[in-house]
């Protein structure tokens, strides 16, 4: 049974003396794709837009990938099984997509009677209407769950609700859409859009120039049943047969509409700038004096700005420290580790022992792996200190 039962035991009668301000924008901040409605827009209309697709995708796939880990047994295991509705890595992949889509992402907690978490419900934005006490002590939520059994549950408080928030202008009570500050670009992107389309479907409309150099001045008619004549021979994808009097010029894309064509560049490269990683995430052609190291090493940053919030939010909710693991990202094969092991043993940091354990721990070596007892001297660290064989 869900918490807030018990504590809106009689629902309705409770919830209508806990009176709450809206701090909910006007304006929603996912409608980036229509920046002149006020309409909201779903997170599959905005995935419409193959950029955004690739960088959330990207983020979203990486955030999940990394482990959240906590010292609580129980926290650490509704962690990796959160709901029974689908996998672990959906479920977080999709509470990030949204994050990085709206700039927030809720989920609520199903409780039993002693307060201990059962299960995760993702909830999306729509759902959700968020409210300030009118004391300012505190958030309070009105839900409307799918499950027409449960229907709208109002002032539920906020312990029971994982409310995940970037950048925030209110004191961190919402979150607002990186993708916000892409209303003119994505705008100016549809135009572009439109017009390039157009532009092609005119250029296709003719696909070439038939030249007739002798006859004089052949009337409307005649040039039109030469025109047919010409175009069925084009479409019976045989050789084109032309005598000396005539001449055939395929037209080309012109300059103007290549370049028409290139603006989704720029626009591909304002979203990577809006979300602090460079271009090439999004197949550009990025920063060419660095070197795929300080690639990474600019990514994992990216990345670091992300997950610090969903650790603040995780930590706060279930009063136990939680930290994402980002080594899977940054280090998916281990031959980063393992290079700065075998620098370790170089310089008598860790034992051949120690490194073989290493190895072990992490898939490199069978568990069945035999331990062979050491026996070059300048490997065999006694009291601490590598052996001097001076």
């Amino acid at each position: 049974m869900p918490l807030f039962d018990l504590l809106l035991s009689g629902g309705k009668n409770q919830s209508s003396n806990m009176q709450g301000l809206s701090i909910n924008d006007d304006e929603s901040v996912v409608n980036f794709l229509n920046p002149q409605s006020n309409k909201y827009v779903s997170a599959r209309e905005a995935l419409r837009n193959s950029d955004i697709f690739a960088i959330v995708m990207k983020l979203g796939s990486d955030l999940a990938l990394s482990h959240l880990n906590s010292e609580n047994k129980r926290v650490q295991g509704l962690l990796n099984d959160p709901t029974p509705t689908t996998n672990a890595m959906a479920f977080w992949q999709s509470m990030y997509t949204q994050l990085l889509l709206g700039g927030e992402a809720f989920a609520f907690r199903w409780r039993n009677r002693n307060g201990a978490d059962m299960r995760l419900e993702y909830l999306r934005p729509s759902q959700v209407s968020t409210y300030l006490l009118e004391d300012g002590t505190g958030l309070i939520y009105d839900v409307t769950f799918d499950e027409p059994a449960i229907g709208l549950r109002q002032a539920i408080p906020s312990s029971d609700i994982i409310h995940l928030r970037l950048m925030s202008t209110n004191g961190g009570k919402t979150g607002i859409s990186p993708l916000y500050a892409l209303g003119n670009e994505l705008g100016i992107k549809k135009s572009s859009d439109d017009l390039t389309k157009s532009a092609l479907d005119q250029s296709v409309l003719a696909p070439g120039i038939l030249h007739v150099k002798a006859g004089g001045l052949a009337s409307a008619d005649d040039k039109q049943a030469r025109s047919i004549k010409f175009m069925k021979q084009v479409n019976s994808r045989g050789p084109i047969v032309v005598d000396e009097l005539e001449e055939y010029e395929p037209l080309e894309i012109k300059s103007d509409i290549s370049k028409l064509l290139a603006q989704a560049d720029w626009t591909r490269d304002q979203i990577a700038k809006v979300y602090g990683v460079d271009e090439s995430v999004l197949g550009g052609k990025g920063d060419q004096q660095s070197s795929v190291t300080m690639l990474m090493e600019q990514y994992m940053r990216s990345l670091n700005r992300f997950s610090t919030p969903i650790e603040s939010e995780l930590s706060n909710k279930f009063k136990t420290q939680i930290t994402a693991d980002l080594s899977e990202v940054s280090d998916l094969l281990k031959t980063t580790l393992v290079k700065q092991a075998i620098e370790m043993v170089k310089e008598g940091g860790l034992t051949s022992g120690e490194f073989k354990y290493l190895l072990k721990s992490r898939g490199f070596l069978p568990e069945e792996f035999p331990d062979i007892a050491e026996t070059n001297p300048e490997l065999i660290r006694k009291g601490g200190e590598k052996i001097d064989n001076n």
